[in-house]
């Protein structure tokens, strides 16, 4: 059974208001659509742990740099709420730009520290649209849980911070990256991927796994980066915004793996932005 689909803030509050008297635990599941398996194995976790499920679909204009980027972003509504039919989440929180940003609207929330390096270096501002993004919805769908694929580690964490700091009163669970059979992280953007990329996106997974096994054996990082980047290169990618080894909890940079660790990369494969994180 199809879940309804609420675009006015005071059907969403009807909505969850006699859950809350019931002190029910409401998830959230925030995406801006173009759903995929990753996306539906943070429904799935959702479903395990809440009383009731919300997917919110948004496509946030204030987390995009490129215009261009946001008008070719994959909007899949219809296609979106067939594949959510089969969980039985109890709503779609489907806003529009009105909805989210009236015409007055004037806050900005902001995170430092996690957001100054890999894609806040990258992408001035997307933290910011992220964070004031997410903090609206956590306050419209009156959540008690959020859940976040781990293939976004950085969001993640940006996310974790901003709830904490602002007493939101929202646990966010990290779920683990899905992956295509061949390794490639799944992404919306994939979508905007040519049949030939398709093929060769898959190396950028197989070159961060080729780093961990060889800072495994103890092998510099900094060698090993020059080499998978050089590879990538032949292989067709376009260049790299970064590939990082960066400490798990804090995203200090690291040359050797002394504590829980993580591989981060974006790279470029015909006109496409891959981004992967690996733990080390």
């Amino acid at each position: 059974m199809s879940a309804p689909i609420l675009r006015r803030l005071a059907d969403l509050r009807s909505m969850t208001a006699p859950w809350l008297r019931a002190g029910e635990r409401i998830g959230v599941v925030p995406t801006m659509g173009a759903l995929h398996d990753g996306h539906l194995s943070l429904v799935a976790a959702a479903k395990a742990t809440c009383d009731r499920v919300i997917v919110t679909i948004f496509v946030n204009p204030k987390q995009f740099n490129n215009p261009a980027d946001l008008a070719n972003y994959p909007r899949t509504e219809e296609e979106d709420a067939r594949k959510l039919a089969r969980f039985g989440v109890d709503a779609l929180w489907v806003p529009d730009g009105e909805q989210m940003y009236p015409a007055s609207f004037a806050t900005t929330v902001s995170v430092t520290g996690l957001t100054d390096v890999m894609e806040g270096a990258f992408r001035p501002g997307h933290f910011d649209g992220v964070a004031t993004v997410v903090t609206k919805l956590f306050t419209q769908t009156r959540a008690t849980d959020a859940f976040f694929g781990e293939k976004d580690y950085q969001q993640l964490l940006v996310v974790r911070r901003m709830a904490a700091d602002l007493d939101l009163g929202v646990t966010v669970h990290g779920c683990p990256t899905i992956r295509d059979i061949d390794g490639l992280a799944l992404s919306s953007r994939n979508l905007l991927l040519s049949d030939r990329a398709r093929t060769t996106a898959p190396r950028l997974h197989e070159e961060m796994e080729a780093i961990a096994a060889g800072l495994r054996e103890g092998r510099a990082f900094d060698d090993l980066r020059g080499a998978a980047l050089a590879r990538l290169d032949k292989a067709g990618f376009t260049g790299a915004d970064y590939l990082d080894l960066r400490a798990q909890d804090d995203l200090g940079a690291l040359s050797v793996p002394d504590r829980p660790a993580r591989l981060f990369a974006a790279a470029w494969l015909a006109g496409v932005r891959l981004i992967d994180n690996i733990a080390v």
